[in-house]
């Protein structure tokens, strides 16, 4: 039986951490240790563990320009599918928890919770992302995939104000989610990433 590779064991490595909040969250849930709405507890946590993901997949690429390690790149795809899997199971919660699964109640629920529709449009977007995150798609598309790929960056926005309708009582946790977006989407400005490369090779030098 062959080794794995040391790629193998970070990939695993990431899918297992990507999986530990789900697998936390219900133990908290079976163990009655979420409070007394157990599903509401659930509906925010996979929400926020949508947003780390998206943040966390965003993030890669100015730490490849940074370091110019292989293995951030190797998960980018694995994180962003990981995203919409959580984005996935937040509306699958929605659906079970507040709307009982009756469907019916969807209509009456967007027009007294705008957010929802903000909600969707991030999901879809993300949906989008992942069928083409795949190198058949990446070939098919040509130059148009990167630009298709850049609606995360649309899409990051959608979730924060989606979450600022959610938690507009009490911002400062939000407040904390859009400073860590801010300063990864300043990243992508053609002076930062420029200089990414160049503090790569001061920090090579100075070790």
């Amino acid at each position: 039986m062959a080794t794995p590779n040391r790629w193998q064991l970070w990939r695993l490595g990431v899918f297992l951490a990507a999986l530990a909040p789900l697998v936390s969250w219900g133990w908290q849930v079976a163990s009655n240790a979420a409070g007394p709405e157990p599903g509401r507890y659930l509906l925010l946590n996979l929400g926020l563990g949508a947003l780390w993901m998206l943040l966390l997949t965003l993030s890669l690429t100015p730490l490849t320009k940074l370091t110019r390690w292989k293995g951030f790149a190797l998960i980018r795809r694995q994180l962003g599918l990981w995203t919409l899997a959580y984005a996935t199971l937040h509306l699958l919660s929605y659906a079970l928890f507040i709307l009982g699964l009756d469907w019916g109640m969807l209509g009456s629920e967007v027009v007294k919770r705008p957010y929802i529709i903000v909600g969707m449009l991030a999901l879809i977007g993300l949906v989008a992302l992942g069928v083409t995150s795949n190198r058949w798609s990446m070939r098919r598309l040509g130059k148009r995939w990167k630009s298709l790929h850049k609606l995360s960056y649309s899409i990051l926005g959608l979730v924060l104000l989606h979450f600022f309708w959610v938690v507009r009582a009490d911002l400062r946790e939000w407040a904390a989610y859009a400073v860590a977006a801010a300063l990864v989407m300043a990243t992508r400005l053609p002076p930062v990433a420029r200089t990414l490369p160049r503090l790569r090779y001061r920090f090579s030098r100075a070790s």
